[in-house]
């Protein structure tokens, strides 16, 4: 038995400052969370290198969600939540830092010929009540994410698992059957949200029993969680004796507690504050590369960009790194009108595309939309949308373009501009390219906000999925981005980078990790020197 007796003050107690800031929800939006993969070490803080040193607390501060907080890994949809439920529990894969599917809970995985039938087995892991992790509590885990009576956030990802015949075949084996070739399989198991968890558990909040590095002490909803290290986790047990997850919605707030020492980890900073302390040896900025896809989401079912050519034109029309330099002031790098910029499955063999104002005006002049108005939808929802707005509505001025910008509200604009709008702001967070495909491309899918509806290009896609070499597989998705890049609907300008600050004590902070893989916002690997 392991003492589970709260034994610290509420961080509102201990750090006023960060009560007086209040517990504002803090959104997603289209930052949505995925999963990840890999395990790192280094980075990040490690500016002096060393052996890790074991022991200490690392208070880290998150964007919260009040009162309404939980600790049900199968319900995270903000960040914090996601932050706490890896340190408890573990998912059967995980995302790398190129995204692509890492082995956890699961020690390996094997397909049949026909890649409908999977065949996974478990390494040998222990929950937090000393129980083995078992192939029933694998399908227990996944049929509680897949009950039509709750939302929880993975089940669309599960979707492609028939649970119903999927079985035990072992106490560490677990044979999926699939409703149809999945060759990209370890992509579902390691989709966000997807974390296993006892079979039978249904409450989480006071006493959750994971698998994770970390071991439940106590939480206050919307004010702090503290854990505790799990000596007996399988991937080692963490180096810091607790981690505390303190909630601090407003980013001056989370950035003054890390100023002053009453935490030593500050998620999400804007780049303007990177910018003024970077170098500066009071704090650590710690930059995850190619975290957050920003684009102009362009409806392909209806005027005007139901033309190709003006599409086109579009591409042209955007000068990328100056929508870099001003709406995310220089934190980035350009796009190239595809997602997942250094992903595994990316074309990064197609040319850079560059402003040429002369030829956009050609095609316009074509599609014989020559005097072009258009309204783009944006909002204050996501940082960079209303700058970015700002920057190519002055950019289309110079192609003959009128873009009339229409501001949106923070709390509506996701589920605004999914249907309604011809052009808006759009962005999206770290996942697989075949998931942003499955997701956002295809005929039938549910977040389909370009409207791409192409028989064609959804036959690639199960192609894709049915073909068992991955050197053919890669073959098809370059096919289908080559087809997104000539004529799709989304103008991907640039790549935000997501930004850390950690205190100077902070060692082994994963610096290759992009937001919502594996390392971001893992703590086992993290000591205090």
């Amino acid at each position: 038995m392991h003492d589970m007796t709260p034994r610290h003050r509420p961080s509102s107690e201990r750090f006023p400052g960060l009560r007086r800031r209040g517990f504002l929800a803090a959104s997603l939006g289209a930052l949505a969370l995925t999963g990840c993969g890999g395990s790192g070490d280094g980075g990040g803080a490690d500016k002096g290198g060393g052996a890790p040193k074991r022991g200490g607390r690392l208070r880290a501060a998150f964007a919260g969600g009040g009162a309404g907080e939980t600790l049900d890994p199968h319900l995270s949809n903000l960040f914090a939540d996601v932050a706490r439920a890896k340190a408890l529990f573990d998912k059967l894969a995980d995302y790398g830092a190129d995204l692509s599917a890492r082995p956890r809970l699961a020690e390996k995985w094997e397909p049949n010929k026909t890649l409908d039938r999977w065949r996974v087995t478990l390494r040998e892991a222990t929950f937090h009540d000393g129980e083995p992790v078992t192939a029933e509590d694998v399908l227990y885990s996944y049929r509680r994410i897949a009950d039509p009576k709750q939302a929880f956030r993975a089940k669309a990802s599960l979707e492609p698992i028939d649970l119903d015949a999927s079985r035990a075949t072992g106490q560490r084996t677990v044979e999926f059957v699939l409703k149809r070739p999945t060759a990209e399989f370890p992509n579902v198991m390691a989709a966000f949200g997807a974390y296993i968890v006892p079979e039978g558990a249904a409450q989480f909040d006071r006493k959750p029993v994971g698998s994770g590095p970390f071991r439940f002490v106590s939480f206050a909803p919307g004010r702090s969680a503290v854990f505790r290290r799990n000596d007996d986790y399988w991937d080692g047990a963490p180096h810091l004796d607790e981690i505390e997850f303190v909630t601090a919605n407003e980013e001056s707030a989370r950035v003054n507690a890390l100023l002053g020492g009453q935490v030593e980890y500050a998620h999400e900073l804007n780049p303007t504050t990177a910018r003024a302390h970077e170098g500066k040896g009071q704090i650590e900025i710690v930059r995850l590369r190619n975290s957050a896809m920003q684009a102009f989401c362009m409806k392909t079912d209806r005027p005007p960009f139901d033309d190709e050519r003006v599409r086109q034109a579009f591409f042209l029309i955007a000068d990328r790194a100056e929508l870099v330099a001003g709406a995310l002031s220089g934190a980035g790098e350009v796009g190239n009108d595809l997602f997942g910029k250094g992903y595994e499955y990316y074309a990064d063999g197609l040319p850079q595309r560059e402003q040429d104002l002369d030829k956009a005006r050609a095609l316009l002049k074509r599609a014989g939309a020559e005097d072009l108005r258009v309204t783009l939808d944006t909002s204050a929802v996501a940082a960079g949308f209303t700058e970015a707005a700002s920057i190519f509505r002055d950019q289309a001025r110079k192609a003959g373009v009128t873009v009339e910008v229409k501001m949106g509200s923070k709390d509506s604009y996701w589920s605004d501009i999914l249907d309604g709008g011809t052009l808006c702001c759009y962005r999206s967070g770290a996942m697989p390219i075949e998931a942003h495909i499955s997701q956002r491309l295809l005929t039938d899918s549910t977040t389909n906000a370009t409207k791409w509806r192409h028989k064609d290009f959804d036959a690639l896609y199960q192609q894709a999925q049915s073909t068992r070499d991955k050197a053919a597989r890669a073959a098809v998705y370059e096919r289908m981005q080559r087809r997104l890049y000539a004529e799709g609907g989304f103008l991907v300008w640039g790549f935000a980078d997501w930004i850390i600050g950690t205190a100077r004590t902070v060692r082994g902070v994963e610096t290759d990790a992009p937001a919502n893989t594996l390392d971001w916002a893992r703590f086992d690997k993290v000591w205090l020197a």
